[in-house]
């Protein structure tokens, strides 16, 4: 694909483009090669491929560097492949999540070749899908220069506001011990599947925390997702398992998150019962104290908020880097049939950025 092929100017129509690259997790590399061939030209960049993985960064020797990303990847399509824009919006998949954050990026990427603090842009793949295939993941690995900075933005979903961090989220898999009898002499064994109404009746009554860590309020969630038990038709189980997802506010690590939900759940276990961690992702902290953070606030003209779901600001947090969220789109419409994005929101976070970018913080 040669450079200019993609449009300059009318961020709408550019973020329509994207759109029309259709690009699921695990096939990313039309629209990478697009984007890296309307990067690799230009004279302020330097831009390295790690896989479908696109790294373009400035190197003007300032003190200090900021990092913006954003994933290339899209869940499969829901009826939405494809661009339409009705007057100011741009509908389809990925408009919102993320494409619209990408379509900021590369226009700042092609227009600000003197910014005020050095800037990395990093296209990456695969965020879509499980966290160990995460394209971050693999740039870190081959080469983890490439990600190094003083301040990290993501450019997810965020209706134009600055959402803080992130949660940490987490799966537990309950195994809940019985034993097997006759469902017509069901007093000879112990059902596990009804042994779960107890569990289940902890889970939904939890009373999650709602902590405000640097004046942004997070709010805990505790969620039943799956259920897996059953022997056969007349047979009393020995075995059920419920898988509950955790969602932890940044002031609690990873194992403290843990420790909390074995001792809520600890009550109606018993010999026998099992809990298993099966995956986990940190939470990040808002880190606004950040001077670049903080003036992108006071420029966005948007209240901070806390990001109640996860992504990878945990990734450079954990390694750091202070993070926040800031993009165009509803967060709500992520992954939806209706996923959209208004032509106000690219134009006012692709203004706040610039000017961060241009004037600094």
């Amino acid at each position: 694909m040669p450079a200019g092929a993609l449009p300059a100017g009318d961020l709408l129509a550019l973020a329509a483009a994207l759109v029309d690259v259709p690009s699921e997790s695990c096939a990313e590399g039309p629209i990478t090669d697009l984007i890296e061939a309307e990067l690799r030209p230009l004279a302020h960049l330097s831009v390295d491929r790690v896989g479908d993985n696109l790294v373009a960064r400035t190197h003007l020797g300032k003190a200090r560097r900021i990092v913006l990303a954003g994933h290339t990847d899209t869940v499969p399509a829901n009826g939405n492949a494809g661009a339409r824009i009705d007057g100011d919006v741009l509908w389809g998949l990925g408009a919102a999540d993320m494409k619209g954050g990408i379509a900021v990026m590369l226009a700042l990427a092609r227009s600000v070749d003197a910014p005020a603090a050095d800037v990395t842009y990093v296209f990456y793949a695969r965020e879509e899908v499980a966290a160990a295939d995460n394209g971050l993941l693999e740039v870190a690995a081959a080469r983890p220069d490439l990600l190094e900075a003083d301040v990290a933005l993501l450019g997810e979903p965020t209706a134009a506001a600055v959402e803080a961090g992130c949660q940490g989220t987490m799966r537990l898999r309950v195994t809940l011990a019985g034993e097997r009898a006759h469902t017509a002499r069901p007093w000879m064994g112990r059902n596990a599947i009804h042994r779960l109404a107890d569990v289940l009746a902890v889970v939904s009554t939890y009373e999650a925390r709602r902590p405000v860590v640097e004046g942004c309020e997070y709010r805990e969630a505790l969620q039943a997702v799956s259920v897996d038990g059953g022997v056969a038709g007349n047979v009393v189980p020995d075995r059920a398992t419920l898988t509950v997802n955790h969602r932890f506010a940044p002031d609690r690590s990873p194992d403290q998150a843990e420790d909390h939900i074995r001792s809520v759940l600890g009550d109606v276990l018993g010999e026998g019962d099992t809990v298993e961690l099966t995956d986990v992702a940190p939470a990040a902290a808002p880190g606004l104290d950040d001077p670049l953070l903080a003036a992108l606030i006071e420029r966005s003209g948007a209240p901070v908020r806390a990001k109640l779901g996860w992504t990878d600001a945990a990734f450079f947090a954990a390694r750091g880097v202070p993070a926040s969220n800031f993009g165009p789109g509803d967060p709500l419409l992520a992954h939806t049939a209706d996923e959209r994005v208004h032509r106000d929101e690219l134009v006012s976070v692709h203004a706040a950025l610039n000017d961060l970018l241009v004037k600094g913080a």
